[in-house]
């Protein structure tokens, strides 16, 4: 099975299993909801946890990746509610695993770097709502229905949701575009 394929009704899904195929896509998008990065790795084991839980629960009637979703919206929610308890930090500030290979462009590096910095700034000027549901159609490319049955809410808020995400995520972006200083004003 690949990445956010239909899981066939009769194969038996194993938690050890999904973790490997699933781990990534799980801090990611933990990490795009929000939850700050001292947290991550407790809140991938929440997510795991919750798998292991309601794996008998899962109905084939959705893609996995779909269902691990949800189950990241609802651990993401706890761990931001629980932030509070704890230092915050910006998930811009989260450093990444360093690149693996030795012959990697340090531009490219450098420009890869300043992308995610400034997608997790402008994520992060999104209020939870927006921001899953944004996360979910254009970083994941899930399908509004599914966004929809998933958060229990029509699909016309999915789509107002997304609009509004769209507006905000697009000003926070123009905010981090430097200003070009001509004859000494701006």
């Amino acid at each position: 099975m690949t990445t956010g394929q239909l899981a066939e009704p009769d194969a038996v899904l194993d938690v050890r299993q999904l973790h490997d195929e699933y781990a990534d896509f799980v801090w990611r998008n933990l990490q795009r909801l929000g939850v700050p990065g001292a947290n991550l790795e407790d809140a991938l084991q929440d997510v795991f946890l919750v798998v292991h839980r309601r794996l008998d629960s899962f109905d084939h009637t959705a893609k996995v990746s779909t269902w691990l979703f949800g189950i990241c919206f609802r651990v993401a929610a706890a761990h931001r509610r629980k932030a509070h308890l704890w230092r915050e930090r910006s998930s811009a500030e989260i450093q990444d695993k360093p690149d693996e290979s030795p012959n990697v462009n340090p531009e490219q590096v450098a420009m890869r770097h300043e992308a995610e910095r400034r997608l997790n700034l402008g994520l992060e000027s999104l209020a939870l709502e927006r921001r899953v549901v944004f996360v979910m159609f254009e970083i994941e490319g899930m399908p509004a229905g599914a966004i929809a049955e998933l958060l229990g809410v029509p699909v016309g808020t999915v789509y107002s949701r997304l609009h509004r995400a769209r507006v905000e995520f697009s000003d926070a972006i123009a905010r981090l575009e430097p200003r070009v200083v001509v004859g000494g004003f701006r």
